[in-house]
C-alpha cells in the first residue's frame, strides 16, 4: 500500500448537515485514485482521526499563516510557532476586534493585508473573518494539525526523538505532512471562473451541474499543468457529479494538490514543491 493521501474541505464550525469532508486516495504513477470520503461533524472528531490515521500527506483548504504586514503592525510574535501559540489563545471575538481595527486604519481598496502566496493563488487574505471566515479556519484547523503531530513544511517540524528522526529520514512519507491547499486555484485553471457549486438550493442550477461535469472530465483526463489524472469508479463519478454543494469535489481538488506535493517531497528548500524562499511566517499554498 502506498502513502495515504488526503484532501480536506474544511469548516471551522462543522455540523451534521455541513461536515468537514476528507477525500482519501493513493498515487500510482500519474493517477490519483480516489478511495473514498470521511465526514466529521465536529472539530474534535476530525482532529482525532488525523492523529489516529497512519502516515499521510494531506492538502487542507485553510490558511496556515497570517500576512507578515499584519503581524508586524499588531506587534505579534514573528516566529511561526510563537505566533500560532499567541493566536490560538485569542477567542474569535478578539481576533475580529484586532482585524477590524487594522482594516479601519487603511484606505478603501486596501483594507486587508495579503500574504505573498495570495497573488499567484488568487486566494482570499488569511485575515478575513467573513466570506469566507478563513481567519477562524486557521484558528480552528492549525492547532489540530499540530496536535496530530503533523509537519507543516516551511513553517513547522514536530519535535522527534533521534530514533524516529532517523526512520523519517530513510522512509519516504514516514510521517504526517500537512500542506496548505486551495481548490479554487485548480478549478479555475480547468474551467475558468465558472461556478460549479452553491450551498443555496435555489442556486444549484443546471449550469452549475454542467460546470461540474466539465471539471470532473478535465480532472480525469489530466489536462492541468499538474500532470496528474484522477482515477474514479463509475459510482464515485456519479457521486461527485451530484455534489451540488461542492464539498466532496473541493476535497478531491485538495487531494490532487496534495499528490502533486507528495511527488516533490524531496524538492529543494522545504520540499513538496514549495518555493525555496517561502516566508517562514506566512506559508505558501501548494501548486501556487
Amino acid at each position: 500500500m502506498g502513502t495515504l493521501l488526503l484532501g480536506c474541505d474544511f469548516s471551522s464550525a462543522p455540523t451534521a448537515r455541513k461536515p468537514i469532508v476528507v477525500a482519501t486516495g493513493e498515487l500510482a504513477s500519474d493517477v490519483v485514485r480516489l478511495s473514498g470520503f470521511q465526514y466529521f461533524d465536529s472539530l474534535e472528531a476530525w482532529g482525532r482521526w488525523l492523529a489516529e490515521a497512519p502516515a499521510w500527506v494531506g492538502g487542507f483548504d485553510f490558511p496556515f499563516g497570517l500576512p507578515r504586514e499584519l503581524v508586524v503592525r499588531l506587534g505579534w510574535p514573528l516566529h511561526w510557532d510563537a505566533l500560532i501559540a499567541h493566536y490560538i489563545q485569542l477567542d474569535r471575538a478578539a481576533i475580529r476586534e484586532h482585524f477590524v481595527a487594522f482594516c479601519a486604519a487603511r484606505p478603501v481598496g486596501g483594507k486587508f493585508a495579503h500574504r505573498a502566496t495570495d497573488g499567484p493563488a488568487g486566494s482570499s487574505p488569511s485575515m478575513k473573518w467573513v466570506n469566507p471566515p478563513v481567519a477562524y479556519m486557521l484558528h480552528a484547523g492549525v492547532p489540530r494539525l499540530l496536535a496530530a503531530g503533523a509537519a507543516l513544511p516551511g513553517l513547522h517540524r514536530p519535535a522527534t526523538s533521534a530514533a524516529s528522526a532517523a526512520v523519517a529520514a530513510t522512509a519516504k512519507g514516514a510521517e504526517r505532512v500537512a500542506l496548505e491547499a486551495y481548490p479554487g486555484l485548480l478549478a479555475r485553471e480547468l474551467i475558468g471562473r465558472r461556478s460549479y457549486k452553491s450551498d443555496e438550493r435555489q442556486k444549484q442550477t443546471p449550469d452549475r451541474a454542467a460546470a461540474r461535469a466539465l471539471l470532473l472530465a478535465a480532472l480525469e483526463q489530466g489536462t492541468s499543468r499538474l500532470g496528474l489524472r484522477l482515477g474514479l469508479e463509475a459510482a464515485q463519478r456519479m457521486e461527485l457529479q451530484h455534489d451540488a454543494q461542492g464539498d466532496r469535489i473541493d476535497a478531491v481538488l485538495c487531494l490532487i494538490q496534495a499528490a502533486w506535493g507528495f511527488q516533490r517531497s524531496a524538492s529543494p528548500g522545504p520540499g513538496y514543491g514549495l518555493p525555496r524562499d517561502i516566508d517562514p511566517l506566512e506559508g505558501w499554498i501548494v501548486t501556487a
